[in-house]
């Protein structure tokens, strides 16, 4: 579960919890190419290279995936005409703007009914 105040939506979530996962696997892999080099009888330094390789394919199946999450959550979100965060704070900077140009407007208003009262 997200931290309150957290941006990362759940599928980013699990995608970080399996590179982690990938990252323990890696500290450890030097003792599974021993084991496996010893139970197989082949070269430690050629299972640590196809491990390596699995590794490697394995991260850049969670970095493709987490990619496609994020094209596919952008998509939804735009079909359902939900507004992205981006969206939403050039509105806010828009709407901000706008008041601010009203208050100028009011004041200048203002300071234009005083000197039509004022008869000097």
């Amino acid at each position: 579960m997200a931290e309150p105040g957290s941006e990362r939506g759940p599928l980013e979530t699990l995608t970080l919890a399996g590179l982690g996962s990938l990252a323990v696997v890696a500290q450890r892999a030097d003792e599974l190419a021993e084991e496996l080099g010893r139970r197989l009888g082949v070269e430690r330094d050629e299972v640590r290279a196809a491990i390596s390789d699995v590794l490697d394919s394995w991260r850049r199946e969670a970095a493709r995936l987490g990619d496609a999450t994020g094209d596919t959550a952008a998509r939804l979100t735009a079909d359902l005409g939900v507004a992205s965060r981006t969206a939403l704070d050039e509105l806010e900077l828009r709407l901000a703007q706008v008041e601010h140009r009203l208050k100028l407007l009011e004041r200048d208003r203002a300071r234009g009914a005083e000197t039509s009262e004022d008869p000097s």
